[in-house]
């Protein structure tokens, strides 16, 4: 019998993991999760049902935007190259039948699907079983990333393998005929980008407490603050997974956040959704370790931005009051951390100020988007001639904090903490001179991070806080 030509050979193809860097249970989960933070118990009833019958439920409720989805540009490049030779593609999929359709829609490239329905969940040997019906055994070459491809490569005529090289082992040891799109992926820096780690500088806010209340020289307070800031930089980095897991339609959508690791698909969103956990739970565990005031803290913190990342963060001016509020506690909890009591006068300059910061924040990212020539912000509740009403609000809440810290300057307590309290004026005038600048570079477009962790990579702000600290120390 002679041996079939290539081109005749039909050529079967994965989308989770394979034809695109995501997974799309997971995409749909979020989806629901975003809309109804309850429907987690949901899954886990339709769970108890079965994994196909879990993906039909989820995939009846939500809609996945599959234009904006990671797609793998090398292996898509080669399947338009078979299309075009005049080979038969075909969508194998464990997905459900509802996506899957889209996909191959979207792609225009595919003769026919198979995927997952409500009552057969189309994976591993499932999925071997149903191509071998429909083409017999070794009559097909089948696209696959992970181990539960291994039967359906042991069935085809050759194995084509997207992934690491262990994965690419274990398909050479049932399928010797292989090719391999080499798929490296750097877990550990991608991990740390999605963790944000650089933006635990912010809350180095903890220590402000520290600070105001002179215990620098106090060695227990000042690890009960370390490990409040380790506690509260674990716990802003689950917050900040989760957000960027259900903030993927979105993110795809902006210039700069389409490369983030779940965004891209260079990190899978099952890790993540483990690796919040974790994260959360040890940030929990550091808690316990410290002042029962600091737990009651961080729990209205993990409170607050979980409603600001299903809700707040899209309603226009309620984001920013937020955003300030979300800043402020991290003071608070650098209080509670040490039993320090703070003053009235510090939480009114807190407020003003990190307010200003929020609308900072907003005020660059809508600067951005007029300048790319767009209208209004993915997921957000701003357009782009809001741009002037929040640079008024902005300096205005900037200059509200400078005059609260002139008024502390004149106040009856001030003389009970300082020997030289006319040092402290140097601190108003560089306080006011920072804020200025932090507005101006924002309305000049060079403002490309958060403010406040723009603060500690800026020379300039680096100096001015030094400064501060200097006038304090010969103040006290």
């Amino acid at each position: 019998m002679a041996t079939p030509a290539v081109n005749s050979v039909p050529l079967c193809v994965d989308l989770d993991g394979t034809l695109t860097r995501t997974d799309l249970l997971f995409e749909a989960f979020f989806v629901l999760f975003k809309q109804n933070p309850f429907a987690i118990f949901l899954c886990i009833g339709w769970l108890l049902h079965g994994r196909a019958y879990l993906k039909d439920q989820i995939a009846r409720r939500v809609t996945i935007d599959v234009d904006m989805l990671p797609y793998n540009a090398e292996l898509v490049a080669y399947l338009r190259n078979e299309h075009s030779s005049g080979r038969d593609l075909y969508l194998c999929t464990a997905t459900n039948q509802r996506f899957a359709t889209q996909v191959a829609a979207h792609f225009g490239l595919f003769s026919g699907v198979l995927a997952s329905t409500e009552e057969h969940n189309l994976l591993g040997r499932n999925k071997a079983q149903a191509l071998v019906d429909q083409f017999g055994d070794g009559g097909f070459d089948y696209c696959g990333d992970a181990m539960a491809d291994v039967p359906v490569w042991r069935q085809s005529r050759r194995a084509i393998v997207v992934g690491d090289k262990h994965i690419e082992a274990a398909a050479r040891k049932v399928n010797a005929a292989i090719i391999f799109f080499e798929q490296k992926r750097r877990l550990l820096p991608l991990v740390l980008k999605e963790m944000r780690v650089h933006q635990w500088v912010k809350n180095v806010l903890v220590l402000v407490p520290l600070m105001t209340a002179h215990r620098f020289t106090d060695l227990h307070a000042i690890g009960a603050a370390c490990l409040a800031f380790l506690s509260f930089s674990l716990c802003a980095s689950s917050v900040y997974l989760l957000n960027d897991m259900l903030d993927l339609d979105a993110d795809r959508r902006h210039a700069r956040k389409r490369n983030r690791p779940f965004a891209s698909g260079k990190l899978p969103l099952s890790f993540g959704a483990v690796l919040t956990v974790l994260l959360l739970g040890a940030s929990v565990g550091l808690a316990v370790l410290l002042p029962w005031r600091f737990g009651v803290v961080l729990a209205a913190y993990i409170v607050a931005t979980l409603a600001y990342s299903f809700a707040l963060k899209r309603m226009a001016l309620i984001d920013v009051f937020a955003l300030a509020c979300l800043y402020t506690v991290r003071v608070i909890a650098g209080g509670a951390a040490n039993d320090i009591t703070l003053s009235y006068w510090l939480i009114l300059f807190c407020v003003p100020i990190f307010l200003s910061l929020a609308m900072v924040k907003r005020y660059v990212e809508l600067d951005a988007i007029l300048r790319d020539g767009k209208v209004a912000a993915a997921g957000r509740g701003y357009i782009t001639q809001d741009l002037s009403i929040l640079r008024s609000f902005g300096t205005s809440s900037a200059y509200l904090a400078v005059l609260v810290l002139a008024l502390y300057l004149n106040s009856p307590e001030l003389k009970q903490l300082y020997r030289h309290p006319p040092a402290l004026w140097a601190v108003f005038a560089l306080t006011l001179y920072w804020v200025s600048r932090i507005w101006m570079f924002a309305f000049r477009g060079k403002m490309h991070d958060d403010p406040i962790v723009f603060a500690f990579k800026d020379r300039v702000s680096v100096g001015v806080m030094g400064l501060c600290g200097l006038c304090m120390l010969f103040a006290i």
